[in-house]
């Protein structure tokens, strides 16, 4: 549990935080995005009616206001065009009415490292196996302490010798969804509604609104590191062979969430009974008030909230890098970091003597996945010669065959000829583009690394097109980005292409720039790839994080809290912290030094106090 102070940094959020790009029709945030651009979260102080509080962000520009779930007193303020989130921010926080005002932050889904992998249980108990296959093609080997050290594990063993049942704790999965039609997961869901949960990312392309059905994989792997079914026939097991999964889906199909979608997913699962909040999600940046209120509302209705460390290989308790919600002080937090097969700290792991507080198995760990992913990385050109554009095998302008670039080794460019030297051409209407087969899919996402710089009024678009043929024309627009310059940084960027999906999706990108000059540098491109899921109930992958290290513990938190039901919350933070097993790796990295285990934690029985000896 946490010591550390923290201190709101809203003052100077314009030279802190990133743009995101505004497309028609939403946004398309890039890695490097801290809020959406756009809306502000406003929470009013007591006794204001709602009346009021409507015209009140009426009066300061605004053109709508939700209200957010549980946290009525919270709202999500939509600006009007030209409004910019700092200028908002500042106005509402200086009305004598409101508590505070702050952007909607930005979070995502902790990425995994790229080592192909299949991996046995080590977790559970480790043999020293070598972890060494693949079962399903999204997973990577992490080779390093591979194979491990027998006994480096979570003595999950002699846990499940005193309960496997976890079932009477509800376990709340607040991440990307849940595929709750998983053969190992579907006999362990929270049986709360006929969703088994709720939905609030913006993007649900199966079922209602309301559907939580993971249309990313992550969170189904989170699930099944918590509570896949245990002798059913199937591959896998979580910890806990019993339980009651809730699915809250706060993330979309590219990994994205933001405060207003965390928050009110938070709020749910307290609202609705869950005793433990698995949260394997994160994103620097500044403090969030608005989620650190949700992580003290669910303090105050004793509820435990356990949440990943980071995959930045940095230190947490460095001013420059702290990992949100890792670096909230509640002590009803507990923060994991990431152990290898030999207990060292994973390359990836963050660490933070204060911020982080135990470490448990995230390298090489095998459970469900929502379905069968797919990469699509032949890029290159198969159509008309694009205009304008050109494949170049790096940013010089050497132009081999042009179209597309492949997802790994060179560049889409425009200008193709010396591109950042020399500057793109005006009046000029430049498009490339390609078809590509996309029948029987559930969800696809393109990817890219670009960089992007236009001048004022002109415009790179991506578009796309259902029947094919050139996406400009009669087409729909993905994004659209002018005044842009960001030099010769290539992002990365995510864009749900769901709507897309056919056996002739056209795919395409346009730079479309007037008469006027001068003219700047133009578009840079690299790393293309669609990504596609195809739900199913026999999916399984080998993953590698701090995303993964987190469930191991809120399944033994559940583990410990079904033995010990009268626990609180503080109770089993306790156990786990400090019935955990002293490790080196871990010494001055977090607040415990130590791994969780399993058995450990539940046979944890707090020293009395109070106690004097008298000698007769």
């Amino acid at each position: 549990m946490h010591k550390t102070v923290l201190v709101s940094l809203l003052t100077g959020l314009g030279l802190l935080l990133a743009q995101t790009f505004s497309f028609a029709g939403g946004l398309l945030p890039t890695a490097t995005d801290k809020y959406v651009q756009g809306q502000v979260l406003v929470k009013f102080k007591p006794g204001m009616a709602a009346a009021a509080r409507a015209q009140m962000v009426q009066n300061y520009g605004a053109q709508a206001m939700l209200a957010l779930g549980e946290q009525s007193d919270v709202v999500l303020a939509q600006l009007t065009p030209g409004q910019t989130v700092v200028q908002a921010v500042s106005a509402f926080s200086n009305d004598p009415n409101v508590a505070y005002a702050q952007p909607n932050y930005i979070y995502h889904a902790q990425a995994v490292p790229t080592d192909p992998q299949y991996g046995q249980l080590w977790a559970a108990k480790n043999t020293g196996q070598a972890v060494n296959s693949v079962v399903q093609g999204e997973g990577w080997i992490y080779t390093t302490n591979n194979p491990g050290t027998p006994g480096d594990d979570m003595n999950l063993e002699s846990a499940w010798n005193v309960q496997t049942d976890c079932s009477t704790v509800v376990v709340a999965v607040v991440d990307s969804g849940i595929n709750y039609n998983s053969t190992d997961l579907t006999a362990n869901m929270w049986m709360g509604n006929a969703n088994h949960g709720q939905n609030f990312a913006s993007d649900a392309t199966i079922g209602t609104g309301s559907d939580p059905m993971d249309l990313m994989g992550h969170g189904t792997n989170v699930a099944g590191i918590i509570g896949a079914q245990a002798n059913n026939g199937t591959a896998g097991v979580g910890v806990c062979w019993k339980a009651s999964l809730m699915a809250v889906r706060v993330l979309d199909a590219t990994g994205a969430g933001y405060t207003s979608t965390i928050i009110s997913g938070v709020g749910y699962a307290v609202s609705n009974g869950a005793k433990v909040i698995n949260m394997s999600l994160g994103g620097g940046g500044v403090f969030d008030q608005a989620y650190s209120d949700a992580i003290t509302s669910a303090q105050n209705a004793n509820v435990l909230v356990v949440v990943a460390a980071g995959n930045s290989a940095t230190d947490n308790d460095a001013a420059t890098t702290p990992d949100w919600p890792c670096n909230f002080t509640q002590p009803n937090l507990i923060c994991v970091a990431a152990l290898d097969q030999k207990y060292a700290l994973a390359s990836f792991s963050d660490w933070g003597a204060t911020s982080v507080d135990v470490g448990a198995p995230g390298t090489n760990i095998f459970n469900t996945w929502a379905g069968t992913s797919t990469v699509i990385t032949d890029m290159t050109y198969g159509g008309p010669a694009p205009t304008g554009w050109t494949f170049s095998s790096t940013t010089s302008g050497s132009t081999p065959p042009g179209g597309w670039a492949p997802a790994t080794g060179g560049w889409l460019l425009d200008p193709g000829t010396n591109w950042g030297a020399a500057l793109y051409n005006a009046s000029t209407d430049d498009r490339a583009y390609k078809t590509f087969n996309l029948a029987g899919v559930n969800v696809a996402v393109l990817a890219a690394n670009i960089g992007v710089n236009v001048t004022n009024g002109d415009y790179f678009n991506v578009n796309y097109k259902s029947i094919g043929g050139d996406p400009f024309v009669g087409g729909t627009n993905l994004g659209s980005v002018t005044n842009w310059h960001d030099g010769n940084a290539a992002s990365p960027g995510q864009i749900n292409i769901s709507s897309c999906i056919s056996a002739t999706c056209s795919i395409g990108v346009q730079l479309l720039s007037g008469a006027t000059m001068p003219k700047d540098i133009g578009v840079e491109m690299t790393n293309f790839s669609i990504n596609t899921l195809t739900l199913n109930a026999n999916s399984y992958n080998t993953l590698n994080g701090t995303s993964q290290a987190t469930p191991e513990v809120a399944g033994v938190a559940a583990l410990v809290w079904a033995h010990n039901p009268l626990y609180t919350y503080a109770d089993v933070a306790n156990a786990i912290e400090k019935g955990g097993r002293a490790t080196a790796s871990l010494a001055g990295k977090t607040t415990s030094g130590n791994a969780v285990d399993a058995m450990g934690a539940i046979a944890y029985i707090s020293p009395p106090t109070g106690i004097a000896v008298v000698v007769q």
